[in-house]
């Protein structure tokens, strides 16, 4: 019988190691389970490591933040789930399944990855396993909940819950970007007026200005004006070039320690938008942990991996707490709310949930809660931001124009 090593946690999260003989890798995530221990990684003994495809997996989330590379997006992956789910309940062999999806899947990246699956269980990998193998794809909340399915034998339901999980996501995303995409465009709308003064209209006035005013000074909003268009024109290209040294040097510094929890807590606190970027996170973190701990995995590490797919530093470091303080004996309820960054509401819920044994449930209406206040919070920022943007653009075009025809006051006074 072949003889599996494994990597696990136990019931209070920590690290154990071992060897089962079983006859094959579903089994032997069955027979870890019985002994009250969560699978990490479960691998045939003598086995072929993926370490290749996990340095390739760690390269491609390094370029990834910085939109070099994006293999899948988000509503690819949904779909892929969702098929795979609903192929495997018709009693579809999983191999079979997976070469399907890969003979229809259009996006080249993701062709080859799913092949590489398929590959992978033709060796006799866990399809959980495979899956590591291809970080930049799979991220570590999705390859959990596989191996907890692969585990208790209910992979295709998990596949379903998980689908459903990253639909609600991509929802609650795309309502968080429709709030961005109105003030982002009117910015750039803004910008690009007051380049095309400064750089095509402001200097032919300055012209204008030396020829008839004969050496007069100028007021001291235009001379302001007339300095900034000829930075502009003069060093353009430094400049845009220092906006773009600039965003890389801030997501360079977002990525240290420090910098993740020094920006994630500038975000949470913004004007206007903070609020809705606070309530969008906690809306995932009840949907992540609740879907976590619904398809079977034990709480520490379904609080470790929602930390990790938090999304953001400050939250990240909350949940770490949470979880030390469960870790030690203490219920979910008590930590959360001593951590001052999940609301009130949270926390109460989150008892309800513990003491009545329905804490998978009560997360879920925890998510769908706050994704309901997220619609709410789009809605009134609408509103609220339109007339704004109007109005900054307003001052900024008016200072131009202002500061070009209080010159041209004096000349006609200088004329009559």
């Amino acid at each position: 019988m072949p003889l599996f090593t494994y990597i696990a946690l136990d019931a209070r999260g920590s690290e154990k190691s071992g060897r089962v003989e079983a006859s094959d890798a579903r089994r032997a995530g069955v027979m870890i389970r019985q002994q009250g221990l969560f699978p990490i990684r479960v691998s045939q003994a003598g086995e072929v490591s993926t370490g290749t495809g996990r340095e390739t997996g760690r390269f491609l989330r390094f370029l990834w933040p910085f939109g070099f590379f994006r293999p899948v997006r988000p509503k690819e992956l949904a779909i892929f789930t969702r098929q795979l789910g609903t192929l495997l309940h018709a009693g579809m062999p999983l191999l079979r399944s997976l070469e399907v999806l890969a003979r229809q899947e259009r996006n080249v990246a993701f062709r080859r990855v799913i092949e590489a699956l398929a590959d992978g269980i033709k060796s006799g990998v866990p399809l959980s396993e495979a899956m590591g193998a291809h970080g930049h794809v799979f991220d570590r909340l999705y390859v959990s909940m596989i191996r907890a399915g692969e585990a208790g034998g209910v992979l295709e339901g998990v596949l379903g819950q998980l689908a459903k999980f990253q639909e609600k996501s991509l929802q609650l995303r795309g309502k968080v970007t429709a709030a961005m995409v109105y003030p982002i465009i009117v910015l750039a709308v803004a910008v690009t007026i007051m380049a095309a003064l400064l750089v095509l209209v402001v200097p032919k006035f300055k012209q204008i200005f030396a020829d008839l005013l004969k050496g007069a000074p100028l007021p001291p909003l235009t001379n302001a004006v007339l300095a900034i268009s000829d930075l502009v024109r003069h060093h353009l290209l430094l400049a845009g070039g220092s906006a773009i040294a600039a965003v890389i040097l801030i997501r360079l510094y977002r990525r240290s320690d420090s910098g993740a929890r020094v920006m994630d807590t500038l975000i949470v606190r913004m004007p206007l938008f903070g609020n809705l970027f606070l309530k969008a996170i906690v809306a995932r973190f009840g949907r992540t942990l609740g879907t976590l701990l619904s398809t079977g995995v034990p709480i520490l590490p379904a609080l470790l991996i929602t930390r990790d797919t938090s999304g953001n530093a400050r939250v990240g470091s909350a949940i770490t707490s949470v979880h030390d303080q469960v870790k030690a004996g203490a219920p979910v309820a008590r930590p959360l709310e001593a951590t001052a960054v999940f609301p009130p509401l949270v926390a109460s819920m989150v008892e309800v949930g513990e003491q009545t044994g329905q804490l998978p449930a009560m997360l879920g209406k925890v998510a769908d809660i706050y994704e309901d206040e997220v619609d709410n919070a789009v809605a009134g920022l609408s509103s609220l931001i339109e007339p704004i943007l109007i109005l900054f653009l307003a001052l900024v075009v008016g200072t131009i124009v202002i500061a070009l025809f209080l010159p041209i006051i004096r000349i006609v006074q200088l004329l009559t």
